[in-house]
């Protein structure tokens, strides 16, 4: 069945109807307000709702402007009758008296009712009692000044109950149009779609059906005003005084959120306040004043649309050639010139793009790409004019907006190949994670432009971006080569150079050369740690702190990095810092500021379509509520983060180590060797088994053991022991000990068995990692209770127990509660709440496996979960069945059933 288009993103509205339904079939009659802006969908939102329900009886009417000054008009419409002022109680009486099936009585523009029949229906719903009677009147969210103070006040009563039909968001505006014509949106035209028209579904539709389909798919500077809008929006500028209309016209040629000041300038008045009174009290611009400084804005992007369109070409060249002397900001007087001047200006490009280099020297990609692709359009030269268009996509690139950058691809594809060219569409491919693609045409630019070098930006440009090729590999070596090309070829404070050496230390911490990781970033010149260009080495820098068991440092250096609003920095670079935020906020036990995190990290990169870092950001969310118990959740975020063997290095490991991590707090630990697999085979491994970067050996030897392959686990252990021996990695030694130890109890030996988790709490000890604690402590108590000390495991279980309640992972806290219980002292938690004489004849141990085995676990799983071997876990569950004189899995659950 073909989706309707009226009701597109309006999921949460019908459920809510729905509900009030559920209500009154209760025996609850309900009066509720269907609201929301024009053009929003409340009155199909109804019909759907009534065509959902064929069986409910529905009675409708509607108010009109010409008909609110008649009494109980809306009334007669409902009932049939003609109603005097004596007897509308009688009659809303009568009618209750019909109603014995669920009825709907639906007033639509309920604001333009009158207020005899509003009191009057008011009045009756009071009285219905358990008539199961549902009204609903549809009514603006915001009511205009033309309505009856009466009828306000009988509105207001009832606005406690309400459906509010809200704005769609981008998502639902690029299905809807979808849904509407075929065409399906890049994300990025969804957003601006949604921002014009706020989400309204009405003027997306109107926008749908006004504009050729064609054109959907190509790059607009923006969208015009839909008909209905902008025909609303003229009439009522027109009705304004001819200088209210100047001062509008000047304000929508400079933009939101200009000065007053700066707009009366742009005005023939000596005094605007009047003007602008006028044009605030008709609600074309609202006025905002803070510390003395009062700017004025358009009560939308429409209205400020259609004012715009309906300048002349002559008088909007001359109020952009004046606004271009009063601005402040260089590049917004650029911009102006621009659009003042209607023919190609080489003279008026060259300034833009001198000023696209200064902006791309601090990083601020965003306004060096609007500069750069500006420029491109009124360059006379074909050949600098496509220049400047792979340019200024490369900065679009740089600022995370690659829906947008991939809207011009077809047009540099069409160019001949070239470094540059190369270049730029290496670096598209690189975010959106396609490896192969990437080294191509990186190689291929680097043959043609690098090696000798013709131009040595440019040459250095290609170094820069084969650093983060390289990055993405995980091959710290060949970052680092690249890196000190870069900064050989050109100074070091043009971007290339400085984005090459903020990511250096990375790679030199990748191949285990850490002082000279530590030192390469406190020798970096100071000029690289201002403006945007810090945000980059904040970024590394936290990461690396991160990898050095320093998370405390590495949450701050993060924080700093994450924002972009007041420093012009690149949503690239904020998603990359997200990312590691939210790794850093697991380690340090701040599980909700981490889901935090990760939700809006993830929303940004369904904006942007970087899929580099998607597997890195969804990989805390999907830990987080495996260990919380919620594998709805959990599982959503595997999937969102999910890569293969072809993808970047950068993707796979974050992908695997997710969804092993997952496994092992199901306790499948066959999964978790089956994930980790394509992680043991990786050829280019030093920055994947370098000590700290990538969680994955311990989780890897621990499923060896648990699935009895203890001498394998040795044998792969040690090369890794050796390694964080090595380098001191505190939290290395720690995650490997405790595998030790496990191992040494495997093999019967408990004293080096408890040696070696003891060594490894111990070098926990000044590390601030709640959680490392937590998984050292149960894996120690379930070695020691395997081996016999039930007291002592029954402690140090109770200690993992309290760090991993305190951190809400419920899913561990359980199977703490089995040790405890399956250890069989006093204190342990009980699963049925009481027990018959049966049950209370097993032993702890009989109980725990019985317990698992009644819930439908098989005997590897039940083996897994209690860490003991499967022919224990049989022994077990023979005498089970024997003190029971059951012989079956189904007759164990449903004795288990009895006892609840």
């Amino acid at each position: 069945m073909t989706e309707n288009a009226g009701l597109v993103g309006r999921e949460r509205e019908r459920y809510r109807l729905d509900g009030l339904l559920d209500e009154v079939r209760a025996g609850t009659p309900v009066l509720a307000l269907v609201e929301g802006p024009p053009g929003s969908g409340r009155t199909s939102l109804v019909d759907d709702f009534i065509e959902r329900h064929p069986t409910m009886r529905v009675h409708t009417a509607s108010g009109a402007e010409w008909e609110r000054h008649h009494p109980w008009g809306v009334l007669e419409q409902l009932t049939g009758a003609v109603t005097g002022s004596g007897d509308a109680i009688d009659t809303a009486h009568a009618y209750l008296e019909t109603v014995r099936e669920p009825t709907l009585v639906v007033v639509d523009h309920a604001h333009l009712s009158d207020v005899d029949s509003l009191q009057t229906l008011s009045s009756m719903i009071r009285r219905a009692h358990d008539r199961p009677v549902l009204m609903l009147w549809i009514v603006p969210d915001v009511l205009p000044a033309s309505v009856d103070d009466d009828v306000a006040r009988v509105l207001a009563v009832h606005r406690g109950t309400t459906v509010h039909v809200g704005p769609l968001t981008p998502e639902s505006v690029a299905r809807l149009v979808l849904v509407h014509t075929g065409i399906d949106l890049s994300p990025w035209t969804a957003h601006r779609l949604h921002d014009h028209t706020l989400g309204n579904p009405g003027a997306v539709q109107q926008l749908l059906d006004e504009i050729p389909h064609a054109q959907w798919h190509r790059w607009r500077e923006r969208f015009p005003a839909p008909q209905q809008v902008a025909s609303t929006v003229q009439r009522t500028l027109a009705s304004c005084a001819p200088a209210t209309r100047d001062l509008v016209r000047a304000a929508a040629i400079l933009g939101d959120g200009a000065h007053l000041t700066v707009v009366a300038a742009l005005t023939p008045t000596d005094d605007p306040i009047p003007l602008l009174d006028e044009a605030f009290s008709t609600g074309l611009l609202t006025v905002s004043e803070e510390r003395g400084v009062t700017t004025v804005s358009f009560a939308d992007p429409m209205t400020r649309a259609t004012v715009t369109d309906g300048i002349g070409p002559a008088a909007r060249h001359d109020l952009h050639a004046r606004a271009a002397e009063l601005v402040d900001d260089e590049g917004r007087s650029l911009f102006h010139l621009v659009s003042a001047t209607p023919t190609s200006d080489g003279a008026l490009a060259d300034r833009l793009d001198d000023y696209a280099r200064e902006r791309a020297s601090d990083g601020e990609w965003r306004r060096a790409a609007e500069a750069l692709i500006t420029a491109g359009r009124i360059t006379p030269d074909r050949d600098l004019r496509t220049q400047r268009l792979i340019r200024g996509v490369d900065a679009l690139i740089g600022a995370a907006d690659l829906p947008q950058a991939q809207t011009f691809v077809p047009e540099i594809e069409s160019v001949p190949g070239g470094p540059m060219r190369n270049t730029v569409l290496a670096y598209l491919a690189i975010q959106r994670g396609r490896a192969a693609e990437a080294h191509h045409l990186l190689t291929a630019a680097w043959e043609l432009g690098g090696d000798p070098p013709s131009d040595p930006g440019l040459a250095a440009m290609i170094c820069q971006r084969m650093v983060l090729h390289s990055l993405a590999r995980l091959r710290g070596d060949d970052l680092v080569d690249w890196a000190d090309r870069a900064a050989s070829l050109v100074p070091e404070n043009t971007p290339a150079a400085v984005e090459a050496a903020a990511i250096r230390g990375l790679g030199l911490g990748m191949t285990g050369r850490i002082e000279e990781a530590r030192e390469a970033y406190a020798t970096l010149p100071e000029h690289t740690r201002l403006g945007a260009q810090s945000q980059r080495i904040r970024m590394a820098e936290g990461w690396l702190a991160l990898v050095l068991d320093e998370p405390d440092r590495a949450r701050t250096e993060l924080e700093i990095a994450e924002p972009t609003s007041f420093r012009g920095g690149s949503l690239r670079i904020s998603l990359w810092a997200q990312a590691w935020l939210a790794r850093t906020q697991f380690v340090l036990g701040a599980w909700d500021d981490a889901l935090r995190t990760v939700d809006r990290a993830a929303a940004q990169l369904d904006s942007t379509g970087l899929d580099l870092l998607r597997p890195l950001v969804h990989w805390t969310g999907a830990q987080i509520h495996a260990l919380r118990g919620d594998w709805a959740a959990s599982r959503e975020h595997i999937l969102r983060g999910r890569a293969g063997v072809n993808d970047y290095a950068l993707m796979l490991v974050p992908s695997c180590i997710s969804a092993a991590q997952c496994a092992e707090v199901a306790a499948d630990y066959d999964s978790v060797l089956r994930y980790l697999e394509p992680l043991r085979t990786l050829q280019h491994r030093a920055a994947l088994d370098e000590p700290g970067f990538w969680p994955w050996t311990d989780l890897y030897g621990n499923a060896l053991v648990m699935t009895g392959r203890v001498d394998e686990a040795d044998a792969f252990l040690t090369p890794h022991e050796e390694r964080a021996v090595a380098r001191g990695h505190r939290s290395a030694k720690a995650r490997l000990g405790y595998v030790r130890g496990r191992i040494h109890g495997a093999r019967g030996d408990i004293d080096a068995a408890q040696e070696s988790f003891e060594s490894a709490l111990a070098e926990l000890t000044p590390l601030p990692l709640p959680y490392a604690r937590a998984r050292v402590n149960f894996a120690y108590g379930q070695t020691l209770r395997r081996a016999g000390r039930r007291r002592d495991a029954d402690s140090v279980i109770r200690t993992a127990r309290e760090l991993y309640s305190t951190l809400g992972a419920t899913s561990i806290t359980a199977r703490c509660d089995r040790e405890l219980k399956a250890g069989g002292l006093k204190g342990g938690a009980s699963t049925t709440g009481r027990e018959s004489a049966d049950v209370s004849a097993l032993t702890p141990q009989e109980r725990a496996v019985a317990t698992l085995v009644a819930g439908g676990n098989t005997n590897k799983e039940v083996a897994s979960e209690l860490f003991l071997s499967v022919k224990t876990v049989q022994y077990h569950l023979t005498r089970v069945y024997a003190k029971f004189g059951i012989r079956s899995r189904s007759e164990l659950a449903a004795r288990f059933r009895q006892e609840q």
